[in-house]
């Protein structure tokens, strides 16, 4: 009875399991991945418009240069309205067979006017010499948006116009456009995926008798962005560029002209700094710039340009100071 409940207390252990063979016993256990997201295709993301397809690179590679004295005053009235005056000393090229750049001095005041408002938005400027710029932005439904740009002069056949029609759909945008001188364009973007946008545009300029047609290519993540660009007016257009951090980013283009045969390219970058930003490039010719924007007090800003070019012997240094937000 004695080895009867000992054996009860002590069942017989399992047999012990059986030996793999092949890959199984070499790989490790198979573990579902952390983190993995699926990607939902009715969903994608509404890509930025088609002529917006470079705006970072250009962010860094084409700031706002200019030779001699600049001063920005904005004054707000309200929330919505405001009144701007500017005032520019510098010098201005004007054409020559010659290869050295010849500049005269020239000066001007602005006036300009601002409306702005989520679904309106109006800004005007007068210049001394007669020039008249406008811009609005009305958005007419939630996602149609009409932009006019304006500019009248007192030169014959250099005034323009431009109607453009945004309609902003879910994944895609389309645009239409209307110009002076019979000018017609329409493109077309969509997201294919949740970081690849491709579009195409088409254009007719009644007055020169000529056509185009051009396909673009946009892929962006939270760390870089490259697009392609190429038409049938034989452009070819390149950019890439690498955020590497949230205060530091790289830019770099490549453009090709097929039919006069040029190729330039240019190298940029974009550093933010807590009371400052700094903006500069060189290009495959030879032209260093460089963009310092300085923040001195509360909606006042610093402002120094700087454009070196050794080939052309153009050299263009500026200062600034913009006052208002």
């Amino acid at each position: 009875m004695g080895s009867s409940v000992s054996h009860a207390a002590n069942p017989p252990s399992p047999p012990p399991p059986a030996p793999v063979v092949g890959l199984a016993g070499v790989l490790p256990p198979k573990t579902e991945e952390k983190g993995e997201t699926k990607v939902d295709w009715l969903n994608l993301p509404c890509p930025v418009p088609f002529e917006e397809i470079q705006r970072e690179a250009l962010m860094s590679l084409k700031p706002e240069l200019f030779e001699g004295l600049r001063f920005d005053f904005t004054k707000g009235l309200n929330q919505k309205f405001s009144l701007s005056h500017s005032v520019f000393m510098g010098s201005m090229e004007v054409p020559s067979q010659s290869s050295d750049t010849i500049k005269v001095p020239t000066s001007h005041y602005e006036f300009g006017a601002n409306f702005l408002d989520p679904k309106l938005m109006l800004v005007g400027r007068v210049l001394t010499d007669g020039r008249l710029n406008a811009r609005v932005k009305c958005d007419l439904t939630d996602n149609l948006t009409l932009k006019i740009n304006a500019q009248l002069t007192n030169e014959p056949h250099y005034s323009q116009g431009m109607f453009n029609f945004d309609y902003k759909g879910k994944d895609y945008r389309s645009q239409f456009q209307i110009g002076n001188n019979a000018f017609y364009g329409a493109n077309y973007i969509q997201s294919v995926s949740p970081h690849l946008s491709l579009g195409s545009e088409v254009f007719w300029l009644g007055h020169q008798r000529k056509s185009g047609i051009g396909f673009a290519a946009r892929y962006n993540t939270d760390k870089m962005v490259a697009t392609g660009q190429v038409a049938s007016t034989g452009i070819v257009a390149l950019s890439y560029v690498q955020k590497v951090s949230e205060k530091v980013s790289l830019a770099s283009d490549f453009m090709y002209n097929h039919m006069t045969r040029d190729v330039t390219s240019s190298f940029g970058y974009d550093y933010i700094l807590r009371q400052c930003r700094l903006r500069g490039k060189i290009d495959s010719a030879g032209c260093v710039a460089a963009y310092l924007e300085e923040r001195l007090n509360m909606g006042i800003n610093f402002i120094l340009s700087a454009e070196i070019d050794h080939r052309k012997k153009d050299y263009k240094f500026g200062f600034g100071m913009t006052v208002g937000e």
